[in-house]
């Protein structure tokens, strides 16, 4: 499974940016997909998640309510909105998918594939 996520870039705080992840073939109708971040000198963290089936979404307390995460299988992608974005969400963005999932699950450990990394700067 490889995993391209894109849509990094430097943005002052309170703006918005899109960020997506690309794969070949069904790879997100497959696996449960989400997104993780890791800032300089923290471990990575949870940041959104969404099931197989793409009906149920699950967010970190730290970004519910700003950022919105999706998926388009036939285009085989996940995105994540993230708006109103603060300086604290300032890291490199991964997406990852997990294996056995089940198909109304979002999960937010036990991934086993991951994208190369886009950056987010939000400045003050």
């Amino acid at each position: 499974v490889q995993l391209q996520a894109s849509g990094g870039g430097l943005v002052q705080a309170g703006g918005s940016l899109r960020l997506s992840c690309a794969s070949s073939g069904r790879t997100f109708s497959r696996y449960s997909s989400g997104w993780f971040r890791q800032a300089p000198g923290k471990e990575r963290e949870f940041v959104a998640a969404i099931s197989r089936g793409g009906g149920t979404t699950d967010y970190a307390d730290s970004v519910a309510g700003r950022f919105t995460i999706a998926k388009d299988n036939a285009k085989s992608a996940i995105y994540l909105q993230m708006n109103s974005l603060k300086p604290e969400d300032t890291a490199v963005y991964y997406c990852s998918v997990r294996p056995n999932s089940i198909n109304s699950a979002t999960y937010r450990n036990g991934y086993s594939y991951w994208g190369q990394g886009t950056q987010v700067t939000v400045s003050s």
